[in-house]
């Protein structure tokens, strides 16, 4: 096995110990919803501290049910990533070309170099 390949198996076992450590070991059974979110428990904390509290804004769109919220959620971390994955996929790609052409270059050169010859292709 790589060393790759070792990294990528731990940083897997890694996630599912995260992800199942808190179900195991019942981390949030005292709350009447264990895996709210932090704004849901933020705002449980403000009308604790300040019942009168009314917030400055409110939402251009709430969705109907939580599931409609998580679904929308997921989608807009899915088109984050996606867009991220493109960036940094068409920068390494550019990167792999640019260093390939200069592979190229220096071995054109070097061949060119033996017999003093400088090629039409290479002046222009």
């Amino acid at each position: 096995m790589s060393r790759d390949a070792k990294i990528n198996m731990l940083l897997l076992v890694l996630v599912a110990a995260l992800s199942v450590i808190p179900l195991v070991f019942g981390l949030g059974d005292h709350k009447e919803e264990p895996f709210t979110g932090a704004d849901a428990e933020a705002e449980t904390a403000i009308t604790e501290i300040d019942p009168d509290y009314e917030p400055w804004f409110s939402p251009l769109y709430e969705p109907p049910s939580g599931e409609i919220e998580s679904a929308l959620f997921a989608l807009q971390a899915a088109i984050g990533t996606g867009v991220l994955t493109y960036y940094f996929g068409l920068r390494r790609g550019r990167r792999q070309g640019e260093e390939r052409a200069l592979a190229r270059l220096r071995a054109g050169t070097d061949a060119d170099a033996g017999d003093g010859a400088v090629s039409e292709r290479r002046r222009v």
